[in-house]
């Protein structure tokens, strides 16, 4: 299993920018493809960005591609989600989760962090 702990949250104007952290611990985080969702209030929890157990392949969902980079350092087991050029609707409760096989899909990642709050403000 693995531990994974989010960081970096808070309340941030529009057109600014944040980083989250999302720090792993357990068996391997080298082993595990990550990814980063987000859940709004009243929405469905949504897809952000995922990233291979190598780094060598990101993806993103089309709103935040230009704005956001996912990035790992296996050597500190932890994921990162760059966030720039903020906007209100990005608002929402951000989770980072670990899975076997990169995807897109929450069902696919079997490990979940507790969520950490993002608020933009117009």
């Amino acid at each position: 299993q693995v531990q994974l702990v989010e960081s970096g949250g808070g309340l941030v104007q529009a057109g600014g920018s944040l980083r989250l952290s999302c720090a792993a611990s357990g068996r391997t985080f080298s082993t595990y493809a990550m990814g980063w969702f987000r859940q709004a209030p009243g929405k469905e929890r949504e897809f952000v960005a995922n990233i291979s157990w190598g780094g060598g392949r990101t993806y993103y969902v089309d709103s935040v591609k230009g704005r956001f980079t996912i990035s790992r350092d296996n050597a500190k087991s932890t994921v990162y989600l760059q966030m720039n050029s903020l906007k209100p609707e990005d608002t929402a409760v951000y989770y980072c989760a670990a899975a076997f096989n990169i995807g897109v899909t929450d069902r696919e990642y079997p490990y979940w962090g507790q969520g950490t709050q993002v608020t933009v403000s117009s």
